[in-house]
């Protein structure tokens, strides 16, 4: 690669559109150090989120295969350069990181490293990280002479980098503290659903041992029926609390996978709402993540609406394979609505925020419905 304002603001543009496509902070980690590496064509690139025991908590490398960075070891602590950067929030640029006097030595398997950049990635006053490159590749033979290091414009176009890394890296945080958020609103709305459910078998339940005792003395037989009930209604409860056992753990999408945690979720609000809820799911394949995580919270409003407000008995959630994507389908036999109104229901219901969930994935939201004949809301999205 030719450094250069002319090669180098393209390249890093590029760079910053690559960053801007993920959100999640793992991944615009890795993004960063390729990125970088790319950009200034270094043989070897990494960047230290600092934690707040002079470590590490995350440490991503690029150059390094999965083997020799096994060998290497243990997470580095902040010492030496990294520290000097973490601390200062200065930018190194060295000739040989080797003769530095912070140099304090590396692990037997690490790769050998002579020239150095490095920058911090800062958000204002807060360091969220160290991002250094070594060993500049060299267009000429190996003899590692000047123009082999890296220039004051290579520092130029990785400082460019490192102020936009700041920003992909703080959105991401955002992103994952707003998931985080939003997966304990849904546990909390389903803790309450389940303590409703639990509190009316409950409260049946101490009415019909409260008749059985009535009855003892001059109805044995109503008494003994009335005890039976007794039993039932205490194992109802029983299921009810296992369920809020069970459910009310973190999401499980990105480990059990859309099917799994929808069929889930539907077992559990079958149990704790008077309405009967269904799931199937015909020849379904794994979805990108943001399609699958969009899905889910789709279903989950659909849902909310269906049983809090139609008044259905029945309400059915269907995901079925659609080309390479999906079609979900939440229907329900509930009082349905006019969709000319949808205007003003349209956000009491959630359809704004549905719809611009399906379209933030590129799909599809549909709403069908008519007074008296219930609702169907279906979801399509177009896979990966």
């Amino acid at each position: 690669m030719t450094n250069g304002a002319g090669a180098g603001i393209p390249a890093v543009s590029t760079a910053i559109l690559a960053m801007s496509r993920h959100l999640e902070v793992r991944d615009v980690l890795k993004t960063i150090v390729a990125s970088a590496r790319e950009l200034l064509d270094a043989e070897y690139a990494a960047l230290g989120v600092p934690d707040d025991h002079g470590g590490f908590a995350q440490f991503v490398v690029d150059g390094v295969s999965a083997e020799q960075w096994k060998a290497i070891g243990p997470l580095p602590r902040q010492h030496g350069i990294l520290a000097a950067m973490l601390h200062n929030a200065t930018p190194e640029r060295l000739a040989d990181v080797r003769e530095d006097p912070r140099f304090g030595g590396w692990p037997a398997a690490h790769p050998d490293m002579s020239d150095f950049l490095g920058l911090p990635v800062a958000d204002g006053d807060e360091i969220l990280g160290a991002l250094f490159l070594a060993n500049k590749r060299c267009p000429t033979p190996p003899s590692r002479g000047d123009g082999c290091r890296f220039t004051e414009e290579d520092e130029r176009l990785l400082g460019i980098l490192a102020q936009h890394a700041a920003i992909a890296l703080t959105n991401a945080r955002l992103y994952e503290r707003s998931r985080e958020l939003t997966i304990a609103g849904e546990r909390a709305r389903l803790a309450h659903e389940l303590h409703d459910a639990v509190a009316q078998k409950l409260f049946s339940l101490r009415l019909t041992a409260q008749a059985a005792t009535a009855l003892v003395d001059r109805d044995p037989a109503r008494a003994k029926d009335e005890l039976h009930q007794v039993a039932a209604l205490a194992a109802e409860a029983a299921d009810e609390l296992r369920a809020a056992v069970v459910e009310l753990r973190p999401a499980g999408l990105d480990e059990d996978g859309l099917v799994a945690t929808l069929r889930s979720q539907a077992q559990v609000l079958d149990r704790a709402h008077s309405a009967r809820v269904t799931f199937a799911a015909h020849c379904v394949r794994a979805l990108p993540a943001a399609q699958e995580e969009a899905m889910l919270r789709v279903a989950q409003e659909a849902l909310h609406n269906a049983l809090r407000h139609s008044g259905a008995g029945h309400v059915e959630v269907t995901l079925t394979r659609n080309g390479q994507g999906a079609l979900l389908r939440i229907a329900d036999d509930g009082c349905g609505f006019d969709p000319g109104t949808v205007r003003r229901a349209g956000r009491h219901l959630g359809l704004v925020s549905m719809r611009d969930r399906a379209g933030g994935v590129g799909g599809k939201l549909t709403v069908k419905s008519e007074p008296g004949k219930g609702t169907a809301v279906e979801m399509e999205v177009p896979g990966g």
